[in-house]
């Protein structure tokens, strides 16, 4: 099955560089370049792409609003967007998080790496490894914004266990991960997974992340709890 990628960039160079890659392997297809934000939301709907590769800093419309669009309209539920950034502002990335991103790359990754993680997000996953879950994300919600409660009242729809998971998926921890620290198979850690992102509404395990630190369940700092055992 054919994996259709959207590059939406200002640099020409980037995006020519992005799709030389992308387009040569075979089970992947750029069907599409966008320059501006507003580009990128009218080109993920008419040529039906699968992943959008987003920067966040565009003219006219930039990454965080477009990726706001995307993750708005109900037409566009399939479509994951993989944040491009340079890393000099982790607040946007994490208001991308927050907007609907699947993940995020740095714009000097390795080819291996950006293929690796179109797949990733292809497949319906998060991509947020461990130390950026740790260090980017809970730096921001560290600074919660005025006014904002923390309090959510769909965590009491969560079971223990679904609680218990919530917090390694916000510390960055695979389903495999988690099946082995809790030991559990992998297929029952993403049930778990899955539960609790319909129960808390979440689009995928990015916005998981952000409400289990926006709510307080995960703190800033805090580090990952002792394994536990168990069945599910």
């Amino acid at each position: 099955m054919t994996i259709r990628v959207l590059l939406a960039d200002d640099q020409t160079l980037i995006r020519a560089g992005f799709k030389m890659i992308i387009d040569s392997e075979p089970e992947f297809e750029v069907v599409g370049e966008a320059s501006d934000g507003g580009e990128a939301v009218a080109l993920a709907r008419t040529a039906r792409a699968d992943v959008v590769l987003m920067d966040i800093r565009m003219p006219r419309m930039d990454g965080l609003e477009a990726t706001r669009r995307i993750g708005a309209d109900d037409d566009l539920a399939g479509v994951r967007v993989l944040v491009l950034t340079t890393f000099d502002n982790d607040d946007n990335v994490v208001l991308a998080l927050q907007a609907g991103a699947s993940g995020f790359l740095g714009k000097n990754v390795a080819p291996a790496d950006l293929l690796h993680a179109i797949r990733v997000v292809a497949g319906g996953e998060a991509l947020l490894s461990p130390r950026a879950t740790r260090g980017l994300v809970s730096r921001f919600l560290s600074r919660p914004e005025p006014g904002v409660a923390a309090v959510l009242p769909e965590l009491s729809a969560l079971t223990d266990r679904e609680r218990e998971i919530l917090v390694l998926v916000a510390h960055g921890l695979s389903n495999d991960d988690i099946a082995e620290r809790l030991y559990v198979s992998p297929l029952t850690a993403k049930t778990h997974v899955n539960r609790a992102m319909t129960k808390l509404n979440a689009r995928d395990r990015a916005q998981l992340v952000v409400l289990a630190y926006r709510s307080g369940l995960v703190r800033p700092g805090e580090q990952l709890p002792a394994g536990a055992r168990g069945r599910a």
